[in-house]
């Protein structure tokens, strides 16, 4: 049976992964209508990305025995000064999902949870991946800045992003 402060944490996690998918859906919402129809495709594929990410951890809850609980989620910011802003805030929401995945982590070893540790690793490893492709996007709009031919081309490139859900063939 998993301890309830391991509950609680994977809990809290599960609302803030469905935060994300509101989060970049509403980033999504800003980029369409600012004329970044790429950009807001690749945003909406990040958000089905994070609800695949949620579902994910209350299955595990639910595996181990347990009930998840669930909280309020906050209003995602929908406003943004430019491209360049919204993948600087990306790039700060995935700094702050990575310290919350590295806190379970660390809980679940003081807890010595062996099965939630492994199951959590995949997070920290998911989050490498996310930050550094966040780190990029931003870097690249910073370099870009208001140059149109340039945000064009970030654009299309971003456009052919397509979701595979990480978690297919493991079962509901």
């Amino acid at each position: 049976m998993i301890k309830e402060s391991l509950v609680n944490a994977l809990s809290d996690q599960v609302n803030t992964e469905y935060y994300s998918a509101y989060l970049y859906l509403s980033m999504s919402a800003y980029a369409d209508r600012a004329g970044f129809k790429g950009v807001a495709h690749w945003l909406f594929v990040q958000a089905q990305e994070e609800i695949a990410h949620g579902t994910h951890l209350y299955r595990h809850i639910l595996d181990r025995g347990a009930a998840p609980s669930f909280g309020d989620i906050k209003t995602p910011q929908s406003s943004f000064a430019s491209i360049k802003d919204l993948f600087d805030k990306i790039l700060a929401h995935e700094r702050q999902v990575t310290e919350r995945i590295h806190r379970i982590a660390s809980l679940a070893q003081s807890e010595q949870d062996h099965a939630t540790y492994a199951f959590i690793s995949w997070y920290i490893n998911e989050q490498v991946e996310e930050e550094a492709q966040a780190e990029e996007l931003a870097a690249r709009a910073a370099r870009i800045g208001d140059n149109p031919g340039l945000l064009y081309n970030l654009d299309s490139a971003l456009a052919a992003r397509t979701f595979t859900d990480p978690f297919a063939g493991e079962g509901a």
